[in-house]
């Protein structure tokens, strides 16, 4: 078995860990309010009084069952893992409910490790290329219908879900749920992209060659210039686009400021770098 099929699978099994402590540990034990399949487990459960990770296993079973019929097979090997890891993982957070919640006595902090532990669990399966499953497939289905903007949909049924619960939840409850909500939006963004940004610069000057080469030996670092038309006096110069680790951005603003003191650079930060020199050699 290949390692990066085996580091997938525990991306995926930590990320469905950490999402069933949340809701267990955290957002149930509170009556904090949720969106997706453990948001319509919840308003089941309520009524029905059945065990939570049993109720989800059956939604995640339905909607899984849904997907893959209407989706496809390549939906259904992305989102099968997270279908059935979660209710596992649930039901073993079941023989001791709450317990971190109970030490914690205080319903905000509850719901911002939750939000957080939620919020990490769902970018490191997204991150691995895999699906939190859940209303996430009701949405795309209705996206495949009807062919409304995924987002709106995906809003739309998380609000419905909300709306659902707070026919039986107090005001606190209601707030609580759309914070850990934004927050569980939050750091999923962040895992999704965390090791993978990179430092952009982009440096309009008269002396590109000094600074290319200072760039390439010095900094350890790639570029690639392309000819500009300045604004205000309309000389042709050149501009130099460089992407670095974020530890390299002081030394190279230092060099480019020091080779070139009337230099023009923006520094902006990117989200995630391709290609040769980054995902792979360069050679």
């Amino acid at each position: 078995m290949k390692i990066p099929y085996l580091r997938l699978m525990a991306s995926l099994a930590l990320g469905n860990l950490l999402l069933a402590a949340g809701v267990m540990e955290f957002i149930s034990p509170c009556g904090i309010i949720l969106g997706g399949a453990t948001g319509i487990s919840l308003i089941i459960t309520h009524f029905a009084h059945l065990p939570l990770p049993s109720v989800v296993l059956a939604a995640n079973v339905l909607l899984f069952a849904a997907g893959a019929f209407v989706l496809g097979r390549k939906f259904a090997a992305a989102t099968i893992a997270s279908t059935l890891l979660y209710p596992l993982f649930m039901a073993l957070f079941e023989l001791f409910p709450g317990t971190l919640a109970q030490q914690v006595q205080d319903p905000l902090l509850s719901a911002v490790f939750g939000g957080v532990l939620m919020g990490c669990g769902v970018g490191l399966i997204i991150r691995s290329g895999g699906s939190s499953g859940g209303t996430d497939i009701l949405a795309l289905i209705l996206n495949t219908k009807l062919h409304v903007n995924l987002s709106v949909l995906l809003y739309i049924t998380d609000a419905c879900v909300l709306a659902g619960q707070a026919l039986f939840s107090d005001a606190r409850q209601i707030l609580l749920g759309i914070f850990v909500l934004a927050l569980l939006k939050a750091m999923m963004n962040k895992i999704m992209v965390m090791g993978k940004t990179k430092i952009q610069i982009l440096v309009v000057t008269d002396k590109a060659e000094e600074i290319r080469r200072s760039i390439l030996s010095e900094e350890d670092a790639g570029a690639t210039l392309f000819a500009v038309e300045k604004g205000y006096s309309g000389q042709q110069g050149t501009a130099i686009l460089c992407i670095i680790p974020r530890r390299k951005l002081y030394s190279v603003c230092h060099m480019i400021k020091s080779t070139d003191p009337a230099s023009f650079f923006i520094i902006t930060e990117v989200k995630e770098v391709q290609g040769r020199g980054f995902t792979y050699g360069r050679h």
